[in-house]
């Protein structure tokens, strides 16, 4: 029987989720393969994975998909329970390579490629990165002329290398590069190209052994002088006719550059569902260590289990909490990205992107720090590759550079919260002008003065006093923000780049409301909202230092914040199994040494 717990974390694409754990249950476990061997062994799970319905979820039912934009998203999220190495080539061919035919291309590109790239019979790549240009897609080097009646790839120079191209050492046939497009001696911006990637004046180099996901064939290309036809252009959003000339239904070279990449966005929200459940199953693995390991003795001769120790839940049980309101979170925004249409208003579709970039980063660092603390907490067992972790870090490592540096995204995030700052307050009425400013100098008052009222327990498990301190960090964060950019003047670079601390923790405060208020939502079950309880609480106490700095906590609220996230702690201890359990992984992707030993 379905635990009613994994009945709400499988939410409302449960059924994709049922079929994607019953796909990723049969495919084997990598062993210790060699990087020839877990390439081949990696195509040979994507045939496999290309036979069944889930590749066809993400695309348009004219071309045999099945148009469910949430599910394609969700399977490939599930993916992460096993190799990622599957997870990134999969991502690549009908995600990246797909994606970009599907949402840049036309019907001539649509009734060519999708049902080839569908099946399998045309393996592609996403020739974007760079050497030199990675975050900094707008400025990309690589060209393509438009001459006599055809498109010429170039390389210019070595900054100008395609960089770290999965599927293009090995198994890739064709890629879809983005290039400055010239015509008529003017450049037009970056758009994408549909390049044949095994002919002459295209260069492969591999990029040899990485430090995890070495199942992915990655590669370097550079073109010299490689000439494709006019129609290989992806022209949805621009267009050359047979005599040079350009035409675009967005006549504004910036917007058209961002509305194209704002279509691409699935491949990022993909990347923070693998990394959440590749971050699950590592929780999984160390909880069901934690709660059969012992070590030292009390007093009275039994000895200890590690979850029984403070510190250890200490360990694991926030991260365990955080990881129900990510995933909650994620849930929620693959249900806007599946049911926002073509034709949102730009403001919709701005904030879909900016959601999408922040759960990816914070999501992302998650994983990144959850695994090493589950090594940790694991001791040398978690660091023998039997055990799974080892190659859990290794291959999430990059996740956060990965699909955008988390940095950069971050930014992203803070730059559309300042934009929707500014059209807010430009449509505010002078009265609520004069309120907002009166609001502005009360808040400062009591900074100044920390007059609070002691926040005792009944208020620290209060929903409501937990998502008001994370609204009102995030409301003061972006307004402070707002007010010292607005003082740049003449040097806008200086003061942002002088500011950029202050704009990353907009970005990491607006994206911890937004994983409060998904995990609020589903709260009925007095378990899931004492875990929520214990999200809201650590979250506070990680950031203590700015609640108390800012008038929010005083230091006897902070001491009470601190204890009630021991308590919970400990009141969690009991169920830590069964939370973690409720994540369904595969059980073929839990056999660890470790565990054995301990049965």
């Amino acid at each position: 029987m379905t635990d009613p717990l994994t009945t709400v974390l499988d939410g409302r694409w449960a059924e994709i989720r049922r079929a994607a754990r019953a796909h990723v249950g049969e495919v084997a476990v990598t062993g210790d393969l060699g990087i020839e061997a877990h390439r081949l062994q990696v195509l040979e799970q994507l045939r496999a994975l290309a036979k069944t319905d889930l590749p066809a979820l993400g695309f348009d039912a004219e071309y045999g998909g099945k148009a469910d934009v949430g599910g394609a998203v969700t399977a490939f999220g599930m993916l992460g329970f096993g190799d990622l190495s599957l997870m990134v080539k999969a991502g690549v061919q009908w995600g990246l390579f797909g994606g970009a035919v599907q949402l840049l291309g036309t019907s001539r590109h649509h009734e060519r490629y999708l049902r080839q790239i569908m099946s399998l019979d045309l393996l592609g790549c996403f020739a974007m990165t760079e050497h030199g240009h990675g975050s900094d897609v707008q400025h990309l080097r690589t060209t393509a002329t438009y001459e006599d009646g055809s498109f010429v790839i170039n390389t210019p120079d070595a900054s100008a290398k395609k960089e770290y191209i999965g599927n293009a050492a090995r198994d890739g046939e064709m890629a879809v590069v983005f290039a400055q497009l010239i015509t008529g001696g003017e450049t037009r911006g970056v758009h994408a190209f549909m390049v044949p990637i095994r002919v002459p004046g295209v260069s492969i180099e591999d990029c040899g052994r990485k430090a995890g996901l070495n199942g992915v064939d990655n590669g370097r290309l550079s073109f010299d002088n490689v000439r494709v036809p006019r129609e290989a252009l992806l022209n949805r959003f621009g267009d050359v006719a047979e005599d040079g000339t350009y035409s675009s239904p967005i006549e504004s070279d910036n917007r058209r550059f961002f509305t194209m990449l704002g279509t691409l966005i699935r491949g990022r929200v993909s990347v923070a569902g693998s990394a959440g459940a590749a971050t699950e199953r590592a929780l999984t693995l160390a909880v069901r260590y934690a709660e059969g390991r012992r070590q030292f003795f009390k007093p009275d001769g039994d000895e200890v289990v590690l979850l029984d120790y403070l510190a250890h839940q200490r360990k694991l049980l926030p991260a365990l909490a955080k990881s129900y309101g990510l995933h909650f979170a994620q849930e929620d925004l693959i249900g806007k990205l599946n049911d926002i249409g073509s034709d949102a208003p730009e403001e919709e579709q701005r904030e879909l992107e900016a959601r999408a970039a922040g759960l990816k980063a914070v999501a992302t660092w998650h994983a990144t720090s959850t695994i090493q603390t589950a090594r940790e907490a694991c001791g040398g067992a978690g660091y023998l590759a039997e055990n799974l972790l080892a190659d859990l870090k290794a291959d999430t490592d990059v996740f956060t550079t990965f699909e955008g540096d988390n940095t950069v995204l971050l930014q992203l995030v803070a730059k559309g919260l300042l934009t929707s700052y500014k059209e807010h307050f430009e449509e505010l009425s002078p009265v609520a002008v004069a309120r907002f400013v009166v609001e502005q100098f009360v808040g400062s008052v009591k900074e100044r003065t920390s007059v609070l009222r002691p926040v005792d327990e009944d208020a620290l498990l209060d929903r409501a006093w937990q998502l008001k301190m994370f609204e009102e960090r995030e409301d003061h964060v972006v307004d402070s923000l707002a007010r010292r950019l607005r003082r740049a003047g003449e040097a806008p670079f200086d003061t942002f780049n002088a500011a950029q601390d202050h704009v990353l923790r907009a970005g990491r405060a607006h994206v911890e409301r937004l994983v409060l208020e998904s995990f609020a939502s589903r709260c009925d079950d007095p378990l899931l909202s004492k875990v929520c309880d214990l999200y809201a609480l650590s979250s506070i106490e990680a950031d203590r230092a700015w609640f108390m700095e800012h008038g929010r906590l005083t230091p006897s609220g902070s001491k009470a914040v601190t204890a009630a996230v021991n308590r919970l702690c400990a009141e969690l201890r009991p169920d830590a199994r069964r939370l973690v359990d409720a994540f369904a992984v595969p059980e073929q992707f839990l056999a660890a040494p470790m565990l054995d030993d301990l049965a």
